[in-house]
């Protein structure tokens, strides 16, 4: 009896504060920030019990193992939430609601992009705090970008499909982040790093170039749309994907010359 009684308000503490209209923004920003630290944290619980070489990587390189592991488990997460909310759900279909597509959103919505913000906030945060071991400028100024970009469709409800068609790019972090975890535990010439090199560039490929394209093709065919937008939502529409498709570009020349150099080695 007294279980069902805390089971009723917790419910009730979620549904009317963490996931209400009001909080929802503010709740889940904090929540991203603090699912950041779990994962941190069991990340580095973890790789001390089941990695036997975590002990004697030097300060930064835990810093970084445990910061990719905090960013695969977002990636896992926005990746999902993006994938259903741009194909399977019914908010940004085009049969279901009588809105422009530029202005749909929902508590569900809202509150991953909240948690997106959360998490870059505090990645850019670690960055920012060692800087440059984690990442250079180039990764500064993504997670910048993507902060205003998310926060900004996150408060004002604009252009949430779109953030969430960009953020289903995220699905190539995991592989990154593997091939970082197999160099750095002196695997780089196994036949692992080969296949997942192979890996980073087919998702890269689908998910940084024709996805983007694709994005810039549905924001032609709906620009009367997003032409509805306020100012600063209609430059962010332009600017960060347009930004995010160049450095994406750049990576994924650097991936394909690194995926011919592996495969030249393997022969």
């Amino acid at each position: 009896m007294a279980l069902k009684f805390y089971r009723y308000q917790a419910e009730l503490l979620v549904k009317n504060y963490l996931l209400a209209d009001p909080y929802i923004s503010y709740t889940s920003v904090l929540g991203g920030i603090f699912l950041c630290k779990m994962a941190y944290d069991f990340t580095q619980f973890i790789s001390s019990f089941y990695f036997k070489g975590y002990s004697s990587l030097t300060k930064i390189q835990r810093i970084d193992w445990n910061n990719r592991g905090m960013s695969s488990i977002h990636a896992i997460f926005v990746t999902i939430m993006s994938i259903y909310l741009v194909f399977c759900s019914d908010l940004f279909s085009d049969n279901t609601i009588n809105l422009p597509i530029t202005f749909r959103s929902s508590s569900l919505s809202t509150f991953g992009l909240g948690v997106s913000v959360g998490y870059f906030l505090a990645d850019l945060a670690m960055i920012a705090w060692s800087y440059p071991s984690l990442g250079g400028m180039e990764y500064v100024l993504h997670h910048t970008l993507s902060v205003i970009a998310v926060a900004y469709t996150m408060l004002s409800g604009e252009g949430q499909f779109y953030t969430y068609l960009v953020l289903i790019s995220e699905i190539t972090t995991p592989g990154i982040n593997l091939r970082w975890f197999l160099d750095t535990a002196g695997m780089k010439r196994s036949q692992a790093y080969v296949v997942n090199g192979a890996m980073v560039f087919l998702a890269w490929l689908v998910a940084r170039i024709l996805l983007f394209i694709y994005l810039f093709y549905h924001i032609f065919l709906h620009y009367d749309q997003v032409r509805q937008m306020r100012s600063f939502g209609y430059l962010l529409i332009f600017v960060v994907p347009s930004a995010l498709a160049i450095m994406n570009i750049i990576w994924f020349g650097k991936i394909l010359k690194g995926l011919r150099k592996a495969l030249s080695k393997g022969k």
